[in-house]
């Protein structure tokens, strides 16, 4: 693969169209822009991040995280793009890594599904094991296999680039090389192996291969195995800035939480330096007269941030030759210095043991699945039995960009997935009262 190629601002839906300049944006800018103003986008302040949304404590939401993933991944892009620059000074391209890397992190979680990974294992439970299992015999075997393991990175591939009723076609008609940067397993749900993850459903997977072919992806099947390509380069600057907000964020939020204590969530972080920078920091915290425990956390976070921001250009840098050939394993994570990847591994262990498994993380997830649950039967019986009057009710409710009327069992079914995945954690769990008689409108 060769950066020429990767670096294509080629729209979906529009590649034989010359836009019109109103001012001096480029075409990766003006994706940025796209997604800030999009609905999608707004949707995700009221999506679970990993803590509940909102009490008297401000944790994370999926709206804030995209927005530091986007702030990291700018970073990240636009260090590794001085670096390549460097050795290729007559490859002016490069410069717009940042700007696509930061506009693919602002997208990476608009396919999620209200309540987190608690919401796609719901989705993917209804079809695997609930009533929606009934209906494997009525489906391709290709949309089986989507639906069983539904993908919140599919689902944002598809959010982007499907034509829904009274859209355009091309979705959001966005660059190709930001499209590539967010799809983080290039390969149709056939292939997803024991982990179950994949990058786009079979209704989209043309745009997939159309893109990747333009582009210089390499394909890694053969023609009679399913379809598998190998990563577009900057996903491991995507998936590297979301890891690290990811995992170092959620201890700041523990620790406003009180899940765990000042003094271990310092020394969580501290863990990702030698003596003499842990010296230097805490030299720091006193000479700016910093005394706010919260304040403190704040600085080594930051501190741990810009390390591992510098360790994963690096990482990309040396690792250039094996990405672009696609025989680079792991993530960007992997293949950092053995004291913060030590101390990052911590991190993860610790939020594995008490920050996912808490009470309040645990409390949402098993009202989350039960809601998800419940509004999969509720709209897919309305869908399988559309003339019955409470089935006419249901798909009332459902925009009109949805094809909920479609004549394909398999394109209603997904109009359901649509229409349930897009909703906002505080919308779903209405819709799931007034469905259950739970609650009615305020007359």
């Amino acid at each position: 693969m060769n950066w020429q190629q990767l670096i294509s601002n080629k729209r979906l839906g529009q590649e034989y169209r010359q836009p019109k300049r109103h001012d001096a944006r480029s075409e990766f800018k003006r994706d940025y822009d796209r997604l800030i103003f999009s609905a999608p986008f707004r949707r995700l302040q009221n999506k679970t991040q990993v803590f509940p949304l909102p009490g008297s404590i401000f944790v994370h939401n999926r709206l804030t995280h995209s927005l530091e993933v986007a702030s990291v991944g700018k970073s990240l892009g636009d260090d590794v793009a001085r670096r390549l620059f460097a050795n290729e000074p007559h490859n002016s391209l490069l410069h717009e890594i940042g700007t696509i890397v930061s506009a693919a992190c602002l997208a990476h979680d608009m396919g999620n599904p209200p309540f987190g990974h608690s919401g796609e294992k719901a989705i993917q439970a209804f079809f695997r094991e609930g009533p929606g299992s009934a209906l494997q015999a009525d489906v391709e075997s290709a949309f089986w296999d989507d639906i069983t393991h539904f993908e919140g990175n599919a689902n944002a591939f598809r959010l982007l680039t499907h034509q829904f009723n009274g859209r355009r076609p091309g979705g959001f008609v966005m660059t190709y090389s930001t499209l590539a940067a967010i799809v983080k397993y290039p390969h149709a749900s056939s292939a997803a192996g024991k982990k179950g993850k994949f990058g786009f459903f079979c209704f989209e997977q043309d745009n997939f291969v159309r893109m990747a072919e333009e582009m210089g992806l390499i394909r890694l099947s053969s023609p009679d195995q399913p379809l598998r390509y190998c990563r577009h380069p900057l996903v491991f600057l995507v998936e590297a800035a979301d890891d690290i907000c990811y995992e170092i964020m959620d201890i700041e939020d523990a620790c406003k939480l009180k899940i765990l204590t000042y003094g271990h969530a310092q020394q969580l972080l501290m863990a990702f330096f030698d003596d003499d920078v842990r010296t230097h920091i805490r030299q720091r915290i006193e000479d700016e007269h910093i005394t706010d425990e919260n304040e403190k956390i704040a600085y080594m976070r930051a501190s741990v941030i810009g390390l591992l921001e510098h360790q994963c250009v690096k990482a990309f840098v040396d690792h250039e030759a094996d990405i672009l050939n696609g025989t680079f394993q792991g993530s960007l994570i992997d293949h950092i210095d053995p004291i913060p990847l030590q101390a990052y591994e911590a991190c993860v262990d610790f939020s594995r043991k008490y920050i996912y498994n808490s009470r309040p993380v645990l409390d949402v997830e098993l009202s989350g699945y039960k809601i998800i649950e419940t509004l999969m039967e509720q709209m897919t019986e309305a869908v399988l039995h559309p003339k019955r009057y409470y089935s006419q009710q249901l798909i009332e409710r459902v925009s009109s960009q949805y094809d909920i009327h479609a004549d394909r069992l398999e394109d209603r079914i997904m109009a359901v997935i649509d229409y349930v995945s897009g909703m906002t954690d505080v919308y779903a769990l209405d819709v799931y009262q007034k469905m259950n008689g739970i609650s009615l409108p305020i007359v």
